[in-house]
């Protein structure tokens, strides 16, 4: 059964906006976002903490992307800003009960296609 379920994504033009949404079944501890571009390794791009709501982010989408939580909606979001050519990937949502956001994620997403054109 999938615990994830990835929504939002599509097309968009460059310096566009996006937000993709992830609704979730389980309690987890720990929420991230990953991406994947063709012919790239899946990097993390930010994560968030159910604890206190603390997040983080790549370097690449800092002061661009913003993740937020809705315990009560089950839902993880990753608002997406000024959107470049080169944040076109396959976005993935995961989850984790570790008691600290750690390295590893047990649960994944199917993933959502983010296309963004120049």
């Amino acid at each position: 059964e999938k615990q994830l379920v990835e929504s939002g994504g599509g097309s968009v033009q460059a310096g566009g906006s996006r937000r993709l949404s992830c609704a979730f079944g389980r309690s987890y501890a720990c929420m991230a976002w990953f991406r994947q571009a063709p012919g790239k390794e899946r990097a993390e791009v930010a994560r968030i903490s159910r604890a206190d709501g603390s997040t983080s982010y790549a370097d690449s989408v800092k002061g661009r992307f913003t993740a937020s939580l809705d315990n009560n909606k089950r839902a993880l979001y990753l608002q997406m800003n000024s959107l470049k050519p080169e944040d076109t990937a396959t976005y993935y949502c995961a989850g984790d009960f570790a008691p600290n956001c750690g390295t590893a994620f047990g649960d994944w997403g199917p993933g959502a296609q983010v296309t963004v054109s120049s």
